[in-house]
């Protein structure tokens, strides 16, 4: 049987995949966290890291463009600076998101408790892994529908909000006209100071990461680098339309210092503007938006590891697929580690859990970081050797390509200066264990080869 993925997904699937990977709880919910920090500032940080995210994009369009047969964003690592960085760029992937399905699926298991309380949970949360696990098995198909579906509620919900929320913070339907005064009113715009600002495009960062799953999707389209590359970067501007639209709004109609952590600014936003329904409907908007983001990291991580086993970067046996062109043992592989995650969670979440956490808070800055540097050595070699420039090129090369580095350093930078510190450090030691674990996957490799020349 081929070992070759299925090229059933069509451009709307994509679309919506990138979507629901970005668009989950740490919108709808996380966002509180964000803005109680930086105050109204805070949609300066999702303007300065969604720039930042929209470079990365625009590198990965032209990548995808000028090398059609890469299949996944991790693997423009391996084409520019060699099998190291497939290895290493593919695992810390995986690993990032294999921590995402125990965090979604305790987020969606807690909303169901709060409906069904004599329910555990953890029962719960073990149920809606076997949901994504199933729609995982059935084709992509399937799970690309699924994730249409899903993410068009999302998407449908952020524009309802936006639209209530525009006339009622331009005077339309607030009782005592605009609001855009809570923007500077309560200690200013920037009530912490600049550094909070900045501090809080580190929380942003990681709440955009996932747009680059278009490139993981696009493998299994018709076309795949067409997709990938049209995707790229309308995704990308379109989700920071709905971010910074959205939460702007939230702080014009709510002031920041009553934004409550760990609730809703959605929730509180639209209470502000007498919808009595806003805290049954974001329970329901924010379990779709968590389902949703479920099913995109079971699928991200099933496609890296299929990707990493066809490079024998993992166990061989993964790349087998199934009549509906579905690597299988991948998929079981991803939710028998995410599984592993949510007893974690519910049982040792302030150790063992904590620490799987904090592994991976740093990870998806260095994956980036050597996608961009990947970007322009393979930008480098095609100019010097002479090959036609594609259709998609990055924006002002090389500096903007700099900038994008340069941006990700910043942000290195300011979580060893905030809270964040210990996630750096771990997640540094997260990165030594992947390199070393290339140089044994490597050494080993080297002493079959030879043992089987000599034999």
């Amino acid at each position: 049987m081929s070992h070759e993925l299925s090229r059933s997904l069509q451009p709307r699937h994509i679309f919506m995949i990138s979507i629901g990977g970005i668009i989950g709880a740490g919108l709808f919910v996380g966002s509180s966290a964000a803005i109680a920090a930086a105050g109204p500032g805070i949609v300066l940080s999702y303007l300065i890291t969604g720039v930042l995210v929209l470079l990365v994009m625009r590198m990965l369009a032209e990548m995808a463009i000028s090398l059609p047969q890469v299949r996944s964003f991790t693997e423009f690592a391996r084409a520019g600076l060699g099998p190291w960085a497939g290895f290493v760029a593919g695992w810390l992937y995986w690993y990032f998101w294999i921590v995402v399905v125990p965090v979604e699926a305790i987020a969606g298991a807690n909303i169901l408790h709060d409906w069904w309380p004599g329910l555990p949970p953890l029962a719960l949360g073990l149920g809606l892994m076997a949901i994504m696990t199933g729609v995982n098995l059935m084709s992509a198909r399937s799970y690309g529908e699924f994730e249409f579906w899903f993410s068009s509620i999302k998407v449908a919900a952020i524009i309802v909000f936006i639209l209530l929320a525009a006339a009622y913070a331009c005077g339309f339907t607030a009782p005592h006209g605009a609001t855009f005064g809570n923007l500077t009113s309560h200690g200013g715009f920037m009530p912490q100071g600049g550094i909070a600002v900045l501090a809080g495009a580190v929380t942003v960062f990681f709440a955009l990461t996932g747009a680059e799953i278009t490139t993981v999707a696009a493998a299994e389209s018709a076309e795949p680098a067409r997709a990938a590359a049209k995707m790229s970067t309308s995704v990308i501007v379109r989700i920071l339309t709905f971010y910074i639209t959205s939460i702007l709004l939230i702080v014009a109609i709510v002031p920041w210092d009553a934004i409550q952590v760990g609730k809703s600014p959605f929730a509180a936003a639209l209470t502000t503007m007498g919808f009595g329904w806003a805290s049954v409907a974001m329970q329901v908007i924010i379990l779709t938006a968590v389902l949703s983001c479920l099913n995109s990291a079971f699928y991200v991580c099933s496609r890296v590891l299929f990707i990493l086993a066809e490079h024998g970067d993992a166990p061989p046996s993964l790349v087998k697929v199934n009549a509906r062109r579905v690597p299988v043992r991948s998929v079981w592989m991803s939710s028998i580690a995410g599984v592993l995650g949510l007893l974690a969670e519910t049982q040792f979440p302030d150790t063992v859990f904590a620490f799987l956490v904090n592994a991976s808070g740093a990870l998806i800055v260095f994956v980036y970081m050597m996608i961009a540097f990947a970007q322009i050595r393979l930008r480098r070699v095609r100019e010097r050797t002479g090959v036609a420039a594609p259709a998609v090129q990055m924006w002002l090369f090389p500096w903007a390509s700099y900038a994008a580095i340069a941006g990700m350093v910043a942000i290195l930078v300011a979580m060893s200066r905030t809270g964040q510190a210990r996630d750096l450090y771990v997640s540094l030691v997260t990165l030594v264990v992947a390199l070393i674990a290339y140089v044994l996957v490597r050494t080993g490799r080297a002493a079959t080869v030879k043992s089987a020349a000599s034999s």
